[in-house]
C-alpha cells in the first residue's frame, strides 16, 4: 500500500507541469492559427481592392480607346455612328 502512495504521488508531481507544458502549447498554437487567419483575411481584402483598381483601370483604358479610335477612324460606319450620336444630344432648335 505504501508503494502505491509513493507511485500515485510520483506520478502527481510529474503530471502536472506535464499538463501546464501542453497547455501553453495548445495556446500558443491556438494564438498563431488564430493570426494565420487574420493574416489570410488581411491578404483576401488586398486582393479584392487590388482586382476593383485593376477592373477600373482596365475600363478607362477601354474607353481611351474607344474615343481615339473614334477620333481617327475614317471608316464610314463609324463616321455614321459619330453624326447619329452627335445629332442624338444635340437637338436642333426651332
Amino acid at each position: 500500500m505504501g508503494e502505491l502512495v509513493g507511485l500515485v504521488a510520483v506520478v502527481m508531481i510529474f503530471s502536472i507541469p506535464l499538463s501546464a507544458i501542453w497547455t501553453t502549447h495548445l495556446r500558443k498554437s491556438y494564438k498563431a492559427r488564430a493570426q494565420i487567419v487574420k493574416d489570410e483575411i488581411e491578404l483576401e481584402k488586398l486582393k479584392y481592392n487590388t482586382f476593383l483598381i485593376e477592373t477600373e483601370k482596365m475600363r478607362l483604358d477601354l474607353q481611351q480607346k474607344q474615343s481615339s479610335l473614334l477620333e481617327t477612324s475614317s471608316d464610314p460606319l463609324i463616321l455614321d455612328l459619330q453624326k447619329r450620336a452627335l445629332s442624338e444630344t444635340n437637338p436642333i432648335s426651332s
